[in-house]
């Protein structure tokens, strides 16, 4: 985003050139930081599919998303994934692991986000899409479809696809273990 005026005086920003160029006030000298974005998401797991979303808006109307939104300011992480989850799926989830934090750009200005991910299971709720989803589906993990949202999708499901074949494979050589046992429930 460009702006022109500081949001404390008034005074005039001028980019101030640096390793991450900043906007800087001529008359207060207040810097006026442009942070990423932070968004947390939820790849929401049951068996060996994954829960994704089709985008009723845009940007990247009709493809494919993971289930998530932007932070409230001061909001935790997870506790805005249990939100976003909520809004566009009806479901109530829980926390199985956090699998990445993968940096992205967002909408036609091309905004810099952080995108928080979690790999969670369904605890209640009825499935139903949300105001930003016109369709809730379940995908094989691996098999997923070509028009996924956003770059950072495709890497989230790449990585939860690596990470679901570690634990596959803990899981078939030690299928009564009490760890498995806490992992399928």
């Amino acid at each position: 985003m460009k702006y022109k005026f500081c949001p404390k005086c008034g005074g005039r920003l001028k980019i101030k050139k640096a390793a991450f160029p900043r906007f800087w006030c001529l008359d207060c000298e207040f810097v006026f930081y442009q942070n990423s974005k932070p968004t947390a998401s939820a790849l929401i797991i049951d068996g060996d599919k994954v829960l994704l979303g089709k985008r009723r808006i845009n940007p990247s109307k009709g493809k494919w998303d993971i289930i998530g939104g932007f932070l409230e300011d001061g909001e935790h992480p997870e506790a805005g994934m249990k939100r976003e989850v909520l809004e566009e799926s009806g479901l109530r989830v829980r926390v199985i692991d956090r699998l990445d934090f993968i940096m992205d750009t967002y909408g036609a200005e091309k905004e810099s986000t952080l995108n928080i991910t979690y790999i969670v299971k369904i605890r209640s709720g009825k499935m139903k899409p949300g105001d930003d989803i016109s369709e809730l589906r379940w995908f094989s993990i691996g098999k997923y479809p070509k028009n996924i949202a956003f770059k950072n999708g495709k890497q989230m499901l790449r990585d939860l696809k690596r990470w679901y074949s570690k634990r596959n494979i803990y899981v078939r050589s030690f299928p009564h273990s009490p760890r498995i046992k806490k992992l399928r429930n």
